[in-house]
C-alpha cells in the first residue's frame, strides 16, 4: 500500500484521536481515514446515480408544456413543504 504524509489542524487531529484512544471505534488514524474516503466516496457515487436516474426520468417524461414560471412555482411549493 502506498504510504503518504498529511497534516490535520488541531480539531481534526483531537477527533481522530478520539476515534482511535477514546472511542476505540479504530486501531490507528490510518484506518479512520481510509473508512471515512471510502463512505464519501460511496456517497459521491451514491449522489451520481441519482442524478443520472433523475435526468432519466426527465428525459423520458417527453417534451413538458410548462413554462418556465409554472415549474420555477411548483419546485418552490415542493420546498415548501
Amino acid at each position: 500500500m502506498p504510504r503518504q504524509s498529511i497534516t490535520f489542524t488541531d480539531p481534526n487531529s483531537e477527533w481522530l484521536r478520539t476515534k482511535v484512544d477514546v472511542e476505540g471505534e479504530y486501531s490507528s488514524n490510518s484506518e479512520v481515514v481510509n473508512d471515512q474516503i471510502r463512505k464519501a466516496r460511496v456517497n459521491e457515487q451514491a449522489e451520481i446515480n441519482a442524478v443520472r436516474a433523475a435526468l432519466r426520468v426527465g428525459e423520458e417524461s417527453g417534451i413538458s408544456n410548462k413554462t418556465l414560471k409554472d415549474i420555477i412555482k411548483a419546485v418552490m411549493e415542493r420546498q415548501a413543504k
